[in-house]
């Protein structure tokens, strides 16, 4: 079953409606329900908000009778409505109820230490929201009686979501997501900051500053307040013409490829550039390090580095929609397996690291068809029977390749503070990557004038 409560109550079973015969209170009473699924909510408690403290007098059997009828209704649904006490309480179970699924994402979302993983998050949590909470089933006093705490995670999940959008440089979605709110919350400080910088950063600075005028006007002539210490300071700046307020609007050493960004080819060979979907290997890690956010990003790099075919890119992609978790785990194993690999390369006497690495490229091996390339010529390629795992042991391949030739002890890292990428120098005399930036500043007499910023990439 999957129920539906941030905007008309929905009850579906296979995409086709359920419970829509039903009384509106019988389906205001399973969403309080549902609201608390696997606790018990009293009858006293569900007489209160069904009746707003004015209850009849037969309140109590009209509980038990809505109940009993629910239970008819939901019962070839394997959905169970059981007694508990002096209450009732739905069990939780296979069924998908969207205000718990939007709660998980947006709890998701606050320990994802990317940001793009963390925007990805809130964005599938904030879809969810399809109106008001239950907007046919409750007015709006039992809607802020029941729906207040989620009413505020979803403004904090905007306003988080904004200021991760503000540090990947996505300027203008903020501008398009918060004009519609702040119609509605224009005293919601954080709102408005983000609002303004966004502003700002894209060379609208007198709107933003006309926002900051209307807002401390609003909220002197509503609540006798001045704005608060951030807002006002972020106001200060702006007059001020504060360089730090300016960030780059994009990615600084990415390619497009299809709709996701890849870093820039630094190295020319496929095990090294699969470490080089992580910037920053030797420092702190910092927003925009991760080249690799999302499945489908790791699935367009493996196709452009001709390790699988355009066909499997599409399929794997698709395949990734239907499975999320599996395409999650599979996603989860490359970063693991790249960041053994990375160990590997820069330290080879790192036996944990080797072991590790050799398993899974044993696995591919084990795995490998011989085909024939459209020029005629034969070539090693992984077996779609690895499915969502298939750029893992495509990329496997040349990793144990590089590994068994000399020229691996010709790999050095750029070490620029937040780059670390890494690269063949037979030569024995190049010191940085081929991004230019790395290097820049360096005084002649090989002073160092300090490593400049690494990739900040985005997924637009």
């Amino acid at each position: 079953m999957d129920f539906q409560l941030l905007g008309p109550f929905t009850a579906r079973h296979e995409g086709r409606p359920v419970l829509h015969g039903s009384r509106r209170q019988e389906r205001c009473l399973l969403a309080v329900l549902l609201l608390h699924a696997g606790h018990a909510v009293p009858t006293g408690r569900l007489i209160d908000l069904l009746w707003d403290d004015a209850p009849p007098a037969s309140a109590r059997a009209t509980v038990h009778t809505y109940v009993g009828r629910l239970r008819a209704a939901l019962r070839p649904y394997e959905v169970c409505v059981e007694t508990r006490h002096d209450g009732y309480a739905v069990e939780r179970g296979p069924h998908r109820i969207d205000a718990q699924e939007f709660t998980g994402l947006v709890g998701q979302a606050a320990d994802a230490r990317d940001p793009v993983e963390r925007i990805g998050h809130y964005d599938r949590a904030l879809a969810l929201w399809r109106g008001p909470l239950l907007a046919d089933v409750a007015d709006d006093r039992l809607r802020a009686r029941l729906g207040g705490r989620l009413g505020e995670l979803r403004l904090s999940a905007v306003e988080q979501r904004a200021r991760a959008q503000l540090d990947m440089g996505l300027h203008e979605p903020v501008i398009a997501d918060l004009t519609p709110l702040l119609q509605e919350h224009a005293t919601r400080e954080r709102l408005v900051a983000a609002q303004m910088t966004a502003l700002h950063r894209t060379g609208r600075r007198a709107e933003a500053l006309r926002l900051y005028g209307r807002t401390r006007a609003i909220l002197a002539d509503e609540l006798g307040i001045e704005p608060g210490r951030e807002l006002h300071a972020l106001h200060e700046r702006m007059l001020s013409g504060d360089p730090r307020l300016d960030r780059p609007p994009g990615p600084v050493h990415a390619v497009r490829v299809d709709d996701q960004w890849l870093p820039w080819t630094t190295s020319g060979h496929p095990a090294l550039e699969f470490c080089n979907t992580y910037a920053g290997w030797g420092g702190e890690r910092l927003p925009g390090s991760e080249w690799l956010p999302g499945y489908a990003t790791l699935a367009v790099w493996a196709g452009h580095m001709d390790l699988i075919e355009e066909r499997q890119t599409d399929r794997l992609r698709k395949l990734a929609l239907h499975r999320p978790d599996e395409a999650a785990a599979a996603l989860d194993e490359a970063r693991r397996f790249r960041a053994d690999l990375y160990a590997c390369l820069t330290d080879p006497q790192d036996g944990r690291a080797f072991k590790a690495v050799a398993g899974v490229v044993e696995e591919a091996a084990r795995g490998s068809v011989l085909t024939r390339r459209e020029d005629g010529l034969a070539c090693w390629r992984p077996s779609p029977s690895a499915g969502l795992r298939l750029p893992l042991h495509a990329v496997a391949r040349p990793v144990g390749e590089l590994l068994a030739d000399p020229r691996r002890f010709t790999v050095r890292g750029c070490p620029g503070r937040d780059c670390g990428w890494l690269f063949l120098d037979e030569s024995g005399r190049r010191r940085w990557c081929s991004l230019g930036t790395c290097g820049a500043g360096r005084s002649s007499d090989g002073g160092d004038g300090g490593p400049r910023p690494a990739p900040n990439p985005l997924r637009l």
